[in-house]
């Protein structure tokens, strides 16, 4: 068994256990994008990043991929968090602005601008499509292709793949593939229809102070 730290609170996780799992085993929020139970994790989102350490020895990491070690401190809603995940958002949103899921995520994190140049991709490399086609259908046949920008997802030299059983699966967990929900102007980039309150304590203090979801914004007296 391995003892960490998470948010103050000490938990005893079973050996070769993620970090995420060890959140969520506390009731903590996380949010993730490319994670889906029975599937392997890729942490290729990065939204649930989380941070780890003490001091100058601090650094984000990938709670899907990172596996808990014995006297860990992690703090899953810390200021630099917060920060690294809206950031996230925002490159999401710019890649695949006309996605619910990721407009829902927008929203429930409180972000309300888009600065990066949209690209009207339907596609975020997120690898859930990849996995459960090899994982779940056995079939393998999708994958990535390419490296850098020109990485993609699809079948070998674009052909179609015999291996292919047109179940549908790829779809089903594809976060990009859901109804839209946003105009596709720049300056309209962020639906916020459904826009939640960001913590207030984050402005006088280093993490948020009650990780209630969503925040109900309580007042924070000074002291």
């Amino acid at each position: 068994m391995i003892n960490l730290t998470i948010n103050g609170l000490p938990v005893t996780v079973d050996k070769g256990a993620t970090l995420l799992e060890a959140i969520r085993f506390l009731g903590f929020t996380v949010p993730t994008l490319c994670h889906m139970e029975g599937l392997s994790p890729l942490g290729a989102c990065r939204l649930c990043v989380v941070e780890i350490g003490n001091g100058n020895n601090n650094k984000l990491v990938s709670s899907c991929t990172y596996t808990v070690q014995e006297g860990l401190t992690v703090r899953t809603s810390s200021a630099r968090v917060m920060q690294a995940r809206k950031m996230i958002i925002e490159l999401l949103l710019a890649t695949a602005p006309q996605s619910k899921t990721i407009q829902d995520i927008a929203a429930k994190y409180d972000v309300r601008r888009q600065r990066f140049r949209q690209r009207y991709e339907s596609c975020i490399l997120c690898g859930l499509c990849v996995r459960m086609c090899e994982e779940q259908m056995m079939a393998k046949a999708i994958g990535f292709r390419g490296r850098g920008d020109r990485r993609s997802i699809g079948t070998p030299f674009d052909i179609k793949s015999e291996q292919c059983r047109l179940c549908g699966g790829c779809i089903y967990v594809c976060p990009a593939c859901e109804l839209r929900c946003t105009y596709n102007q720049p300056d309209k980039a962020v639906c916020g229809g459904c826009a939640n309150l960001s913590p207030p304590c984050l402005v006088d203090h280093d993490d948020v102070m009650c990780y209630m979801d969503p925040c109900v914004a309580c007042e924070i007296i000074k002291s």
